[in-house]
């Protein structure tokens, strides 16, 4: 009894038996908007390859269901298919062939009814592991397309990140004098009017200048801090070592701060007396991130203590704290705190009218800068403790 002849006169039937199977089993989803067509795809392909094997007798040549299975699994691959689906869906193509052929096949003889099993059996696993084959170098391909796809857009980014750097940084610069003369003209008429209380209106008036200096003052920081972070970015920050008197330097910057916190009746309490007299570092950076700590912690503070503290690490570092009885941050902000532009705010408290969300990242950076690190510990209502570990002597990088 010829097999292959009983396979290809069933083929049509095998197919409508297969594709309904197909569309009913719920573990092929990826079949569920796909035509008749888009489903049977490659299949009549691999049942006449199929017919071929089975009318020879060791079924040597299986070239042709190579080539139909893989087209079959390239062709899943890109409508959506997942390796199991595939691996399902020949599954069903087993059943659906032994099914169809039973009667036929229990009319052979023994031995022609296991040949007949064997080289079914041999056929379909043949066109299961080359249609898997297939279908994982097809993805293999789309995902090395879509990496370079990537790639190439990665780059587009990061040349649009540096083009807007640049375009930001010359835009704020550009808004920087103008902003700076509207200040200046406004404290000089500001000075003016307080000389004439007998003028109708001055209170009025130095009220809205007042208001137009706090504003443009606060738009001046905001610019001065986005030219920072551009700089840092752009890695046009240079170091310049000089031997600096830190206690000095603490000294000033609480003087500059004094009116802050005399208004809101703070103390600060100041121990430096363990560091050396001079440490080499970036004097003017590290200014900036002591000003804009202990700012913030007066900022952030409505009564209590502000605390700085000086200490040696060890032979070649030093670390000086600032640690405030403030609103503290909530644990869910701490690692979002030195991001550009986030502002944390604990529990219900609003955010304050003159936060940019800039400070703290001005600080990290600058504090990567001096090779250092920076550590923060907080609780919300008990207050924030900001660490700086530096070295004692800062180094230039080798060109």
């Amino acid at each position: 009894m010829d097999f292959s002849l009983l396979l290809a006169e069933n083929t049509d039937i095998i197919l409508n038996k297969w594709v309904t199977a197909v569309r009913k089993d719920r573990e092929i989803e990826s079949a569920d908007d796909l035509t008749y067509t888009a489903i049977q795809n490659d299949l009549p392909d691999v049942l006449d390859a199929m017919v071929t094997v089975l009318s020879k007798s060791q079924g040597s040549d299986i070239q042709s269901i190579i080539t139909a299975s893989w087209h079959h699994g390239v062709l899943r691959a890109k409508q959506g298919f997942d390796p199991t689906e595939i691996a399902h869906e020949y599954h069903l193509l087993r059943m659906v062939v032994f099914d169809t052929l039973e009667s036929d096949l229990l009319k052979g003889t023994p031995l022609e009814i296991i040949r007949a099993m064997r080289l079914i059996d041999a056929v379909i696993d043949e066109a299961i592991a080359r249609c898997v084959n297939s279908y994982v170098e097809e993805r293999l391909r789309e995902l090395k397309h879509l990496q370079l796809s990537l790639t190439l857009h990665n780059q587009q980014l990061n040349r649009l990140i540096v083009a807007n750097q640049d375009y930001i940084a010359q835009l704020a610069h550009d808004l920087k004098h103008p902003l700076s003369s509207i200040i200046g003209y406004s404290d000089l008429f500001l000075r003016q009017q307080r000389k004439k209380p007998n003028v109708r209106d001055t209170y009025t008036n130095l009220e809205h200048i007042e208001r137009v200096l706090r504003n443009g003052r606060h738009l001046l920081r905001l610019i001065n801090d986005v030219l920072e972070i551009s700089r840092y970015d752009a890695g046009q920050m240079k170091l310049n070592p000089v031997k600096t008197d830190v206690r000095e330097l603490i000294d000033n910057i609480c003087e500059m701060l004094q009116p802050l916190t005399e208004e809101k009746n703070l103390r600060v309490v100041v121990d430096y007396d363990s560091i050396p007299q001079e440490i080499v570092t970036d004097e003017f950076h590290l200014q900036q991130i002591m000003t804009n700590l202990v700012s913030n912690a007066i900022r952030y503070t409505k009564s209590g203590t502000i605390k700085i503290k000086c200490q040696l690490v060890d032979n070649d570092k030093w670390a000086i704290a600032v640690a405030d009885t403030g609103i503290g941050i909530a644990p869910e902000n701490l690692e979002q705190i030195f991001e550009p532009y986030f502002r944390a705010n604990a529990g219900n408290q609003p955010y304050l009218p003159d936060s940019t969300g800039l400070g703290l990242a001005i600080v990290s950076r600058l504090v990567k800068l001096l090779q250092g690190e920076i550590d923060l510990v907080s609780e919300v209502d008990v207050g924030s403790t900001f660490t700086i570990t530096l070295p004692l002597k800062l180094n230039l990088p080798q060109e």
